[in-house]
C-alpha cells in the first residue's frame, strides 16, 4: 500500500496571501462549519472569502439568525499565537499537507504544526493502546516500533501515557508523529513534556485545534481519526472492549485503512478489545513483519527483515506520584514478567520494588513464578 496522493480541495482554493488563509482560518473556525461543509462551500463558492460572504445567508435560510463567521481579529489572534509557539500552519490541499490524511472525507482544513512536516509524506503506520498498559504492552510496542521504523515506516500515536509514549519514544529516531487532542502547545498529559518537546525537534506534533486549547472528553475521538487518517493501518496494542483505541480502530476501518490487533490474555480486561477485534476480522500481529505483511509492503532496498526476539525495553516514563503497589498492579498482567522489567519500568530502586511485591503476594494480588518472575494472582 502507497500513501494517497491527491486531495478534495480545489488547487486555485488554496490561498496565494497571508489575507487569504486569514479568511480560510476564519471559515474553519466559524460556527457550525464542519470539515464536510467546509469543503462543499469551498467547492461551490471557489474561496474561503467568497464562502465567509455566504455563510450568513445560508444559516439565516436555515433558520440561524444573527450568524456570524469568526472574526479577523480571532483569527490573526491565533496565527500570532501558533507563531509565538514555533508552529507552522498547514493548509489542507497544501503541499506539506500529511498525504495520507488529506483524502480522509473529514480532515482537518487546518492544521498546527511543530517539527519535520516531511513525516507527514512518508508511508505511516499507527499503534495505538491502554494508557494504563503492561510492562509486556509497552515492550511490544516498542518493538514494533523500532522494527517499523528500521522497514522505512513513520510510527504515529496520540501521545499519552502508556502504550502511545512508548511507540513514540521508540520510533523517535526513524520517525514518529502525534496527533494531539488538545492546542499544540498544550502537551496533555503532563508527564509527557520532555517527549513531546523532543518530538518537536525529531518528531512531528500535529493538532487541529486553536494554540491554548485545553483538551476536553469529546475531542480525543475527534484526535483519534487524525491518528488513524495518517496512517495505511492500525494496530492495537492492549485495549479494553470500549476504549479510545477502539474508536481509532472503528475510524480506520471506516477510512479504509488495515485494521490489525496484537492478541491478549483473556483474563486481561485491557486484551479484550484486540481480542474482539481479531474474532472480528482484523489481522492478527506478532511481530514487524506481520504488519508488513498485511499492507502488502517489502523492505526497501538494503534493510533486513526485524528480528522477531529480544524486544527492546522503552525508557521508563516520569514518575507520577502514583502508590507503588498500584503502579505495579497496573503493569502486570496473568503472563509472567520478569521483576527486573518491573524496576525499569517504575524507575524505582530495586529494594523498593521488592518490598511492594512483597506486599502485594501477601495479600494474595500477586503470583511468582520460576526464575525471577511474576504475574497478577
Amino acid at each position: 500500500m502507497t500513501p494517497p496522493t491527491s486531495t478534495k480541495v480545489p488547487p486555485d482554493a488554496l490561498p496565494a496571501s497571508p489575507a487569504a488563509q486569514l479568511d480560510w482560518l476564519r471559515l474553519a473556525r466559524s460556527r457550525r462549519v464542519g470539515p464536510v461543509t467546509f469543503i462543499r462551500l469551498l467547492r461551490e463558492t471557489g474561496s474561503a472569502a467568497a464562502a465567509l460572504e455566504r455563510l450568513p445567508g445560508l444559516a439565516a435560510a436555515a433558520g440561524v439568525r444573527d450568524y456570524r463567521a469568526a472574526a479577523r481579529t480571532d483569527a490573526e489572534a491565533e496565527i500570532a499565537t501558533g507563531m509565538a509557539a514555533g508552529a507552522r500552519l498547514l493548509l489542507l490541499g497544501s503541499a506539506d499537507y500529511p498525504a495520507a490524511l488529506a483524502l480522509v472525507d473529514d480532515a482537518p482544513p487546518v492544521l498546527w504544526a511543530l517539527g519535520d512536516t516531511s513525516l507527514g509524506r512518508r508511508p505511516t503506520v499507527a499503534l495505538v493502546g491502554a494508557r494504563n498498559a503492561s510492562a509486556l504492552g509497552r515492550r511490544m510496542a516498542s518493538q514494533l516500533a523500532r522494527d517499523l521504523g528500521a522497514a522505512g515506516f513513520v510510527v504515529a500515536s496520540g501521545l499519552a501515557r502508556g502504550i502511545d509514549a512508548a511507540a513514540h519514544r521508540a520510533a523517535l529516531d526513524s520517525g514518529t508523529i502525534a496527533a494531539q487532542a488538545g492546542g499544540i502547545d498544550v502537551v496533555y498529559p503532563s508527564e509527557n513534556a520532555d517527549l513531546a518537546a523532543e518530538m518537536a525537534i525529531r518528531g512531528l506534533r500535529l493538532s487541529e485545534m486553536p494554540p491554548g486549547h485545553a483538551p476536553r472528553a469529546q475531542d480525543f475521538p475527534r484526535r483519534n481519526r487524525i491518528i488513524s487518517g495518517l496512517a495505511l493501518g492500525v494496530v492495537v496494542i492492549e485495549g479494553a472492549l470500549r476504549s479510545g483505541s477502539l474508536i481509532t480502530a472503528r475510524n480506520a476501518a471506516d477510512q479504509g485503512r488495515e485494521v490489525m490487533a496484537v492478541p491478549g490474555n483473556p483474563l486481561d480486561a485491557r486484551a479484550g478489545g484486540c481480542n474482539a477485534l481479531i474474532r472480528d476480522g482484523a489481522t492478527l500481529v506478532r511481530d514487524a513483519a506481520d504488519v508488513m505483511e498485511a499492507l502488502g509492503a517489502t523492505l526497501a532496498p538494503g534493510r533486513q527483515r526485524p528480528p522477531p526476539s529480544r524486544p527492546a525495553i522503552p525508557d521508563p516514563p516520569p514518575a507520577t506520584g502514583d502508590d507503588l503497589g498500584n503502579r505495579l498492579l497496573e503493569l502486570l498482567t496473568q503472563a509472567p514478567v520478569a521483576e527486573d522489567l518491573l524496576i525499569r519500568e517504575t524507575g524505582q530502586t530495586a529494594a523498593a520494588v521488592s518490598a511492594a511485591l512483597i506486599e502485594l503476594e501477601l495479600v494474595g494480588r500477586l503470583q511468582r513464578h520460576p526464575g525471577g518472575f511474576v504475574s497478577l494472582a
